[in-house]
């Protein structure tokens, strides 16, 4: 009973542990207020103490623990359906929103990090049981520092070339390089871009980087990360001042341009380059045998 209760603990411990760690709190993820905090690190110890009792139960010969692994796949189904309507109702006070794809990325990133956390605390007590405490909790934290390692994903600077330029006028329209923007009339409108706006090109290094370029909801996570990192020189009555992005159809390129309250292109640039890449946006045409045909 002892050496079942000592795995359980070195589970739950090490596998909450490893949940505050993997739970990052920036400008840009949720969550980043006590509260939301404290909730996910509650619904963590579940996920810790339903992994840390499987293997001590199952070696009981008690299978049917095995349900609970099942009951918890539910219940972190419902983790993400709540962050997915908790952060489509804050869309409406954002000035810039995430848009859906951004939101359902989020949220399937909380339900994975609770499965991350059981896997940590399974490992973590089944090595304790049948070998020991000290390699127990080694080997856990083994597992989280790899969790960590490779739930990071790819960055847009990974995928594309994202450069300062310098943008236009023609009449009242906007291009940023050959790429056009927007049509803007109000002569104060345009005044404001000339003082204060900034401009980027991303180009894609490949067809796959430029097809995830191409999706809408890619572009949209850019301008909010953008905005949210910078600052952005508008209200909730001047839509003219919404950071926009257009794709050139012809190279793949994307012209972005907006009005930020840190007018530093190096930081524009930086803050483009740190966002993530979006999982509904991940394509490969370059693993296809047509896709590769097309490149050529």
């Amino acid at each position: 009973m002892t050496d079942d209760l000592m795995a359980i603990a070195a589970g739950i411990i090490v596998g909450t542990l490893a949940r505050y760690w993997m739970m990052s709190r920036d400008v840009r993820q949720y969550p980043s207020y006590p509260h939301a905090v404290i909730n996910h690190l509650a619904l963590g110890f579940l996920a810790a103490t339903l992994g840390a009792v499987a293997v001590p139960a199952l070696a009981a010969e008690e299978y049917t623990a095995v349900t609970f692994l099942a009951l918890a796949a539910t219940q972190f189904r419902e983790v993400r359906n709540m962050e997915r309507e908790m952060l489509g109702t804050l869309e409406h006070s954002e000035m810039v929103v995430r848009g859906p794809d951004f939101i359902e990325g989020i949220a399937r990133t909380f339900e994975a990090r609770n499965y991350l956390v059981l896997l940590v605390a399974l490992i973590t007590s089944g090595i304790t049981f049948w070998v020991g405490l000290i390699w127990g909790v080694v080997a856990g934290i083994l597992t989280a520092v790899a969790v960590k390692m490779l739930k990071r994903g790819k960055r847009i600077g990974d995928i594309a070339k994202v450069r300062a330029v310098e943008f236009r006028f023609e009449g009242p329209d906007l291009f940023v390089e050959d790429i056009h923007i927007m049509n803007l009339g109000l002569q104060e409108i345009r005044e404001e871009y000339e003082a204060k706006g900034r401009a980027l090109v991303i180009e894609p290094h490949d067809d796959n980087a430029r097809e995830i370029l191409a999706n809408v909801g890619q572009r949209q996570a850019i301008a909010h990360d953008a905005a949210s990192l910078l600052g952005i020189h508008r209200d909730v009555d001047t839509a003219e001042f919404t950071p926009l992005l257009r794709r050139d159809t012809d190279t793949g390129r994307i012209g972005m341009i907006m009005v930020p309250i840190e007018p530093d292109s190096e930081c524009l640039v930086m803050a483009v380059k740190n966002v993530p890449v979006l999982e509904s946006a991940l394509v490969n045409p370059l693993a296809s045998g047509a896709g590769r045909c097309a490149s050529d």
